[in-house]
């Protein structure tokens, strides 16, 4: 493990595993670590030598005197270069491979798109990015929606209430609900939801480029899908998917949770 020093950012911290010797940069989904995708241990792990990535506000990571104005306005797309460029640094320049789960897929993408001639692989498991979330893009973007978002932040009652009712209506399912109700029980678990989606909102990758490049640089593609994902599922990305010349893509039996172990066992036979 160690960190980048990434200039006018902060520190991002990563762990390394895996047995394999292709480099690949991996990027957690909210409310885990750069350590999620230890559980994919007969799959992954043996072709790669991860190094895993903790979001800031998520693990050791941490930025570097940014005011609460600069986190709600988002970082700037082209800090993202910044990762590879500090790491080429430690590790030399040489080709890598990415692959990114749920928000952390942006962040994979975007790599995808500035250094396509230098990445072998792309893993992509239940990937934002691909398409605008409507639930997203209203909290973010919406100034009614943003305003919402900060005072469910702020408020014990308001973001419990909110997430029931998107339940109510199925929006979201059981499983997202579970998940989504253990990050706002507390205020500073509803304070880090608000700088974590916020300070990534402007990360959006150009999906119509990434295909284009995946296609002329002949980049292998696995992309992952839960059955029963109502966040991120395999419908949102189609003409994404349409774009793509040769990929490999699986639709499994599981929701939005999708890094486990029984991923793990799918993806070995």
């Amino acid at each position: 493990m160690g960190f980048l020093h990434l200039p006018g950012l902060g520190k991002a911290h990563f762990h390394e595993y895996g047995t394999g010797q292709k480099p690949l940069l991996a990027f957690h989904g909210y409310g885990m670590t750069g350590k999620q995708f230890h559980v994919l241990d007969q799959s992954i792990l043996p072709q790669y030598h991860i190094y895993g990535f903790d979001h800031f506000f998520h693990g050791e990571s941490r930025l570097d005197g940014w005011t609460e104005q600069q986190i709600l306005a988002g970082m700037p797309k082209a800090m993202v270069r910044s990762y590879m460029e500090e790491w080429f640094k430690l590790y030399g320049r040489q080709r890598f491979s990415v692959m990114g789960y749920s928000i952390g897929a942006n962040l994979a993408l975007i790599l995808v798109e500035e250094y396509a001639d230098m990445v072998d692989d792309i893993i992509l498991m239940a990937p934002d990015g691909l398409a605008v979330f409507k639930g997203f893009h209203f909290i973010l973007h919406n100034k009614l929606g943003r305003g919402i978002f900060r005072a469910a932040t702020k408020s014990k009652w308001l973001a419990p209430f909110l997430v029931k009712s998107v339940k109510k209506v199925g929006v979201i399912d059981e499983s997202l609900y579970r998940i989504a109700y253990n990050e706002i029980d507390t205020e500073q678990k509803r304070l880090d939801t608000y700088y974590t989606l916020n300070l990534i909102r402007q990360l959006k990758p150009d999906a119509e480029k990434i295909a284009q490049l995946i296609n002329q640089h002949k980049i292998k593609c696995l992309l992952i899908f839960g059955k029963h994902d109502k966040l991120f599922p395999k419908s949102a990305a189609m003409p994404f998917l349409g774009m793509l010349d040769d990929a490999e893509v699986h639709e499994v039996e599981l929701g939005h949770w999708l890094v486990t172990k029984a991923l793990d066992e799918y993806l070995v036979k």
